[in-house]
């Protein structure tokens, strides 16, 4: 099988698991277990040094708890709307040898906007009922005191140019923050709105230098690791040498260019609208200019968002064909299940299930 094939055949999989999960309610029970859960949620896109230390820092500071990573997610695209390099299951995997007592799936990012994903991550946060958060934060002087309320319940929300603490009305911050130190703030404000007491439930860790994402992108795209080893961990290397052999690996350049093309041709016009991320401008000009011939021609026609990933993530959209109402519904339910992509032993694994009162399980090994 290429991996063209392969990357259809998981799209056409993981849409008719959405769909799936759209329709079903989660079960609830009681925890049965005193254990403290840590939850951490993180791409693994591949997993890193600075991943690993977050990871080890949370552990030191709660011995004894059962480490959750979360790894995003069905169709396998990331918040910025690009493929991942390895799927899930690859990336989980990677976790579990590397410390995570049990790896769950999160929500699949590529095709919501950055507020839906966050609120999909709070509600899982919620059914694992976590004591803690370890989150990974980029040390500025003028962020410290927005780590502060964060930590004091606080939920503290974006605004046009600014950062407001919700609870006492006042401007934390003038300007934007950067992408990593915003995920954090779009947390508080999603774990506020679905009533989450997040008091003293995060765990702020300062970021490590010495660590590119780009850097380790690149050079795996050209199976060179050269000069970006002594940023992986030898497990992660190994995984994504055995994944290239397979032709599973690397995926983050690959789209299913033959699926985007006939659904943005051939659509009708309401089913292109309904479409999730869709807006209207963005409909209209892809009736307008179709038929299309190549990628390029239809990422022209969609228009700018707030978001600079906007249009990856109208890209997925296409790929996955999702409708706005099977996303709202599956965000409303989400998560029906929690399903577990590896865990580190059966007797940890019976730890985890009388620790959280989620009642619907499912073993994805």
């Amino acid at each position: 099988m290429t991996s063209e094939e392969y990357v259809k055949n998981f799209l056409r999989r993981d849409r008719k698991l959405i769909m799936h999960d759209s329709v079903i309610r989660s079960g609830r029970g009681d925890v049965k277990s005193d254990v403290k859960l840590i939850a951490d949620f993180t791409e693994y896109n591949p997993l890193h040094n600075g991943h690993l230390h977050c990871m080890r820092e949370a552990q030191k500071q709660v011995p004894g708890g059962i480490f959750t990573a979360i790894v995003p997610g069905p169709l396998e695209r990331s918040g910025r709307g690009v493929p991942y390099i390895m799927t899930r299951y690859a990336r989980g995997e990677a976790a579990s040898k590397l410390g995570a007592d049990i790896v769950v799936e999160g929500p699949p990012m590529g095709i919501m906007g950055s507020g839906q994903y966050s609120l999909c991550l709070s509600r899982m946060f919620q059914a694992l009922d976590v004591d803690f958060i370890p989150r990974g934060y980029k040390p500025l002087e003028r962020f410290k005191v927005i780590l502060e309320r964060i930590k004091e319940g606080h939920a503290v929300v974006p605004r046009p140019y600014k950062i407001v603490d919700l609870d006492s009305k006042e401007v934390l911050l003038q300007g934007k923050l950067d992408e990593d130190n915003y995920v954090i703030v779009s947390l508080s404000k999603s774990l506020n709105k679905i009533g989450f007491n997040f008091k003293d439930k995060f765990i702020f860790i300062k970021r490590i230098e010495g660590v590119s994402g780009t850097r380790i992108r690149d050079a795996i795209a050209n199976h060179q690791f050269n000069g970006v080893e002594d940023m992986l961990p030898d497990v992660t290397v190994e995984i994504l040498k055995r994944e290239i052999a397979l032709k599973e690996a690397p995926l983050h350049d690959l789209r299913d260019v033959d699926g985007i093309l006939q659904r943005v041709n051939e659509s009708s016009s309401g089913d292109i609208r309904n479409l999730a991320l869709i807006d209207d401008r963005t409909a209209q000009a892809f009736l307008e200019k179709r038929p299309f011939r190549n990628l390029n021609d239809v990422l022209n026609a969609i228009s700018r968002g707030f978001s600079r990933h906007h249009k990856n993530r109208v890209l997925s959209s296409l790929e996955a064909g999702i409708f706005k109402e099977v996303i709202h519904k599956y965000i409303e339910n989400y998560p029906p299940i929690i399903r577990v992509l590896n865990y580190k032993n059966r007797e940890v694994l019976k730890e985890f299930k009388k620790r959280i009162p989620h009642r619907r399980l499912e073993i994805c090994q």
